[in-house]
């Protein structure tokens, strides 16, 4: 079964994940997202992208923590290459509007995805978090953005506190550009994806070339890898890691 479903109709791109349970990020689900970004960017008769998943109730519960939990040293930083500098790099060079469609769950990972796109529209029941620091990790990529749109305060709060917040809360924050019925959110995106399509190709990709550079933090990216290569290395890190995933084999038994 395909994890990733990638279309295009009416010059607007939809890339929507599909791997149950949660669509956690691993290399490969990162691998054909990056490409089906790639590609989307390169097709001249795409004006406009979508991002979804098909998952009900998850958006994307973020990063396959298995890879924190590997012995493999460098589990976690192919992830983080990917999820943290490949993800920022397609999505400044795009030359085209992005929209994050949210249904659901949003958390770590998810919230990385989201973020990147340069719109995010929620469903009235989705939620937000950060739950790093409970499963004894950071979100470090978080440290980069988030104080520059709800200020440093509520942002450190929200980041190391790792409590879930609605799409109400998101969108009072500045996280969320627009909350709408969960039965028209994809109808609301897919209205706004023709907006941006109907513009002209040129003026947006120069307008989106101009607005990422004046946006971009990909320069604090490599500082906040690290951070993250080196939290999750730790023994602790690992412990907590592997504790979190063993207590949810339990629940299913």
């Amino acid at each position: 079964m395909p994890r990733l479903h990638f279309t295009v109709a009416d010059h607007i791109a939809e890339i929507v994940l599909d791997a149950p349970p949660v669509n956690a990020l691993d290399v490969s689900l990162l691998d054909a997202f990056i490409a089906a970004l790639r590609q989307a960017g390169a097709d001249e008769n795409v004006r406009a992208v979508v991002i979804a998943s098909a998952v009900p109730g998850i958006f994307c519960a973020g990063i396959d923590l298995n890879a924190i939990a590997s012995d493999d040293p460098m589990a976690a930083r192919r992830l983080l290459e990917r999820l943290y500098i490949e993800l920022a790099d397609v999505q400044f060079n795009l030359g085209k509007p992005s929209i994050a469609s949210v249904a659901g769950a949003a958390r770590g990972g998810g919230m990385t995805l989201s973020i990147s796109c340069n719109v995010i529209l929620a469903g009235a029941s989705a939620t937000f978090g950060y739950p790093e620091v409970d499963v004894g990790v950071i979100p470090a990529i978080h440290f980069a953005h988030l104080p520059r749109i709800v200020g440093r305060h509520r942002a450190f709060e929200l980041l190391f506190s790792a409590r879930a917040f609605s799409s109400a809360d998101a969108q009072a924050l500045g996280l969320v550009s627009r909350v709408v019925d969960d039965t028209n959110l994809r109808d609301e995106t897919l209205a706004l994806a023709r907006v941006f399509a109907s513009k002209d190709p040129l003026v947006m990709r120069m307008g989106h070339q101009a607005f990422m550079r004046h946006n971009d933090y990909r320069t604090e990216i490599g500082h906040v890898t690290e951070a993250f290569c080196s939290v999750a290395a730790m023994p602790a890190a690992k412990t907590a890691v592997r504790t979190f995933l063993n207590r949810g084999k339990n629940k299913k038994a």
